[in-house]
């Protein structure tokens, strides 16, 4: 026994930095205190003793595979691992008849799946007979949304948790941690160290890679700065997916900042998508949505103000047509807001799709035939320029629907005078009709 514990520890201290620092209890786990505090879920859930099917969902490098080993240890069971990126059915036939055998023999098994919604929905379902007789007790990982990418099935047996990204104060932990391991401190100075944290991104394992750059990089006795760190190790991509979760969070913050109206934090927001390599023309498309979504004619420049400015970046292309982007991103989010329009287009639509097709007023129709003629259509129909006004205050809507009344605009920005017209030919109408004017 003494033996294969020193040949582990010899393995830790030869493997790479994230291997040596690997948590030996659920206790040294550094972060997930939601899940692993004296409140936590998990701590409740091993202080009941029972242990159901779990799916691990968050951001890499916050410790999924770690506490998956870390829950079998606890509880005594037998940990099986398989990666979805490398497995098929062959491999899972033999890994759940292992588990059948281990269960005669009186111990169970946590069957540890990485990348599980890789695995397509037919082999999902593959899952579900172990689970529900007990032959594994299912642990996936996964860093995609298991809403969108779990059967319904296997996520209405499991119960999802959620990791989070690791935050500065538990990324500097790990610092010490690692710094403790080495017997030594990271060269750098406190600005450096600041940028080493940000550049991890939330994940204690790049981190930790980030960590043994630095210390192969330094020279003797050298401490260096944040330039000086920021060119002698390779910068790490921010973790994104343009098809994923990162794609749809980033690109939901834009859009509620510049609803918001915080233009610097809009600001932000774009230059991390556009940093991470978002198509620079989906940001275009996605700003003149938010010109008739969210501000509309409260300031009827907004949209092609948002036009020009994916025609600039079109024209001008990376890195010079980003500035239109940019400059549209302030602009909108300056804006006054009003979703008048927005509220007013759904409810007509609604309307639309739930009234069959009622005919209008035969008075506003042409009459191209002469049977149309005959039968009335265009009959009465007062031309709006022949009036003092420029107005006839007659009624346009199917006499079946009645007057609907669908706009409503805000007292903010242009909408303003909208709404005095807006109220001017509402009087002018009823006057009409009444025959008052």
């Amino acid at each position: 026994m003494t033996d294969l514990f020193q040949a582990e520890s010899d393995d830790r201290d030869a493997g790479p930095l994230a291997d040596q620092l690997r948590p030996r209890s659920l206790d040294e786990v550094i972060g997930q205190q939601h899940l692993l505090g004296p409140e936590g879920t998990l701590t409740r859930m091993l202080a009941s003793g029972r242990l159901g099917s779990l799916i691990l969902w968050g951001p890499p490098g916050t410790g999924k595979t770690t506490v998956a080993r870390l829950l079998a240890d606890r509880i005594g069971y037998s940990f099986e691992q398989i990666s979805a990126v490398f497995s098929g059915v062959a491999d899972l036939k033999k890994l759940f008849e292992r588990a059948r055998f281990e269960r005669l023999s009186g111990h169970r098994t946590l069957l540890f799946v990485d990348e599980i919604h890789r695995f397509n929905r037919a082999q999902q379902d593959g899952f579900l007979p172990v689970m529900e007789d007990g032959t594994v007790v299912l642990v996936g990982a996964t860093t995609e949304n298991p809403s969108f990418e779990l059967n319904a099935a296997l996520l209405s047996r499991s119960q999802v948790l959620t990791f989070q990204s690791l935050t500065s104060e538990d990324l500097e932990h790990l610092v010490e941690r690692a710094e403790e391991r080495l017997g030594e401190k990271l060269p750098v100075d406190e600005t450096a160290r600041a940028a080493l944290l940000g550049l991890a991104d939330g994940d204690g394992r790049a981190l930790l890679g980030l960590v043994e750059e630095v210390m192969a990089a330094a020279r003797p006795g050298e401490i260096m700065d944040g330039e000086t760190m920021l060119k002698v190790i390779q910068r790490r991509a921010p973790i994104y997916d343009k098809k994923q979760d990162g794609h749809y969070n980033l690109i939901s913050a834009l859009h509620k900042t510049i609803r918001g109206s915080d233009p610097d934090a809009a600001l932000y927001y774009l230059a991390r998508m556009l940093d991470a390599g978002e198509d620079p023309m989906f940001l275009a498309r996605r700003l003149i949505r938010m010109a008739s979504e969210d501000i509309g004619l409260a300031d009827p420049q907004a949209l092609p103000l948002a036009i020009a400015a994916r025609d600039a970046y079109e024209m001008l292309g990376t890195p010079e047509g980003e500035l239109a982007l940019a400059e549209i991103t302030v602009y909108l989010a300056l804006a006054p807001k009003s979703n008048a329009i927005y509220t007013a287009f759904k409810a007509a639509m609604a309307l639309a799709k739930t009234t069959g097709s009622p005919m209008p007023p035969k008075v506003i129709l042409n009459a191209p035939t002469k049977l149309m003629g005959q039968e009335g259509y265009g009959d009465g129909y007062q031309y709006d320029h022949d009036t003092p006004e420029g107005f006839s205050g007659q009624e346009y809507f199917p006499e079946k629907l009645g007057r609907q009344d669908f706009y409503h605009p805000v007292e903010r920005g242009f909408e303003r005078e909208l709404g005095k017209r807006l109220d001017y030919f509402g009087r002018l109408r009823i006057k009409k009709q009444n025959g008052e004017a």
